[in-house]
């Protein structure tokens, strides 16, 4: 048997954003030994909304996060903001953020050369944002000692 989709429909409101309450995307900490959240925070954001100071609305977001034995949580996955965001795992402190020149719509990976750990995005755009740019990117940042 063959199947077939129509596509993946989503529901926005008339000026294009999700057709329900923000945040569109959260970033969440969760304690597996009780299910309860650790921290929960909204995650990635609209340019055109934060300039007009509509804050902390998230977006949709696409891959996910790995954590460094030292404690750092990395994560790209949004499509709209284009940047990978590095925050402290017990907290859910933003530490650092760098833009992409393309959405990071993958889930970082981590490795070490010559004793210097390194993480490393792959940017392509995102077929959700019809006004972004789309390319083929692997960008690594080095940690520091």
């Amino acid at each position: 048997m063959l199947y077939t989709t129509t596509g993946y429909r989503r529901s926005l409101d008339p000026d294009g954003y999700p057709a329900t309450a923000p945040p569109w995307g959260t970033l969440n900490a969760i304690d597996l030994d009780t299910g309860k959240y650790l921290w929960r925070l909204p995650f990635g954001e609209y340019p055109e909304l934060t300039a007009k100071g509509i804050t902390n609305t998230g977006s949709e977001n696409y891959g996910g996060p790995i954590v460094t034995e030292g404690g750092l949580l990395f994560i790209a996955a949004t499509n709209f903001d284009r940047k990978i965001h590095a925050f402290d795992k017990t907290t859910g402190k933003l530490l650092w953020e760098q833009a992409l020149p393309y959405a990071g719509n993958a889930t970082p990976a981590t490795y070490m050369v010559n004793g210097r750990q390194y993480v490393v995005i792959a940017a392509g755009g995102s077929f959700l944002n019809p006004n972004s740019t789309k390319g083929a990117l692997y960008i690594a940042f080095a940690l520091p000692d």
